[in-house]
């Protein structure tokens, strides 16, 4: 049976793009602003791409004399639609964290300290422009491609076709066109045709004419099966607790994707665990205060902890990775006096998307 493939990329535009694509500005603390410049810290939100490829099959109008005249004995005999999950991808990045956004204050002597962030108010770099490496693609995008349009076969019926009595006599008639199409073919191929094409380029139009009438005749038997790949991405933001099978969405072979209470589909399960828990040490009053004091002055950074993400459906795991998950870590600081050298400023850059310190240049 003829089978047309048409591909498209279907994409769902996100709320949060990710941090490392976005422009910076730098932030200077001058007098102006009484030497403080507020920044943000990120956390972690995970996109889920799944692909989908729907297939479209429809009976051909003879199909019950396919077999009798064609020698086809599996034509398409009934119209209908079905949806395949093919792929399931994740990728993760940072989105601005508006809880833990904080207010940083130079000593007025320290020679022109300046902070990057991106124009969300992430922190990306300190006393250095941010510098950032493309991000290597975890899925491959689909690529258009144009799809295979026969065109409609009554346009090559005679008038014997149309006017016969019975639509056994149709198919008949028909089936015996596409038998003189095919011997046509042949007669040119062996250069055995009363009239053969003149030459290279007549030739090439003529058998292309010939085979697009013989394949739209020979899909009024055998049916037509299209098939387009789609695809549909989903956002989490996790909290700092673990996530057990968490019913991503639904998946139907008739409807595709639908809603996750919608008990039409089957399950897509998505999980997150914690592989460094923190266990949080019990304070003394006077720890509690000392604590306190230290995050009250100087540079907060995110220290994200490691996480299992797995998301599998129908039995099949399609994602089993380790990421980065800056909600299962902790924080610390990066003392004042780290900054109070005039004559050779420290420069500390981060991960954008993690809030992490990448690297501290002395």
């Amino acid at each position: 049976m003829k089978r047309t493939i048409r591909l498209f990329f279907g994409v769902i535009l996100l709320a949060t793009a990710s941090l490392s694509a976005q422009t910076t500005v730098k932030m200077s603390a001058v007098k102006g602003n009484n030497y403080g410049v507020a920044y943000t810290l990120p956390k972690t939100s995970i996109t889920i791409t799944a692909t989908i490829l729907k297939t479209t099959r429809t009976a051909g109008e003879y199909y019950q004399y396919a077999e009798r005249y064609l020698n086809i004995s599996n034509p398409i005999r009934q119209d209908e639609t079905i949806y395949e999950l093919t792929n399931i991808t994740s990728s993760s990045k940072g989105i601005p964290d508006k809880g833990n956004s904080f207010l940083v204050e130079f000593r007025s002597n320290t020679t022109s300290p300046f902070i990057t962030l991106t124009k969300d108010g992430v922190i990306c770099a300190i006393n250095s422009d941010a510098v950032f490496e493309p991000k290597t693609a975890e899925a491959t995008e689909l690529q258009n491609s144009a799809p295979d349009v026969l065109p409609n076969p009554r346009t090559f019926l005679s008038e014997e076709i149309l006017s016969a009595g019975s639509t056994a006599k149709q198919a008949e008639l028909i089936a015996k066109q596409i038998y003189k199409l095919r011997e046509s073919k042949n007669n040119i191929l062996t250069g055995e045709a009363d009239n053969m094409p003149p030459d290279g380029n007549a030739y090439k139009i003529v058998m292309d004419q010939l085979t697009q009438q013989e394949k739209a005749l020979t899909q009024m038997f055998i049916g037509q099966e299209t098939a387009e790949t789609s695809s549909v991405a989903f956002t989490v933001v996790p909290s700092d607790k673990n996530i057990d099978k968490q019913v991503l969405f639904r998946f139907s072979k008739h409807l595709g994707v639908v809603p996750a209470d919608d008990l039409s589909g089957a399950p897509v399960y998505l999980s997150l665990t914690n592989k460094t828990p923190i266990v949080k040490p019990i304070l003394t009053p006077k720890e509690e205060k000392a604590l306190a004091e230290k995050f009250s002055k100087g540079i907060i950074y995110n220290i994200p902890g490691k996480a299992n993400l797995r998301i599998s459906f129908d039995s099949k795991e399609f994602v089993k990775k380790e990421i980065d998950v800056v909600q299962y870590g902790q924080q610390d600081v990066l003392a004042e006096k780290m900054f109070d050298n005039n004559k050779q400023p420290v420069k500390v850059i981060f991960f954008p998307d993690l809030g992490a310190i990448k690297q501290i240049i002395q």
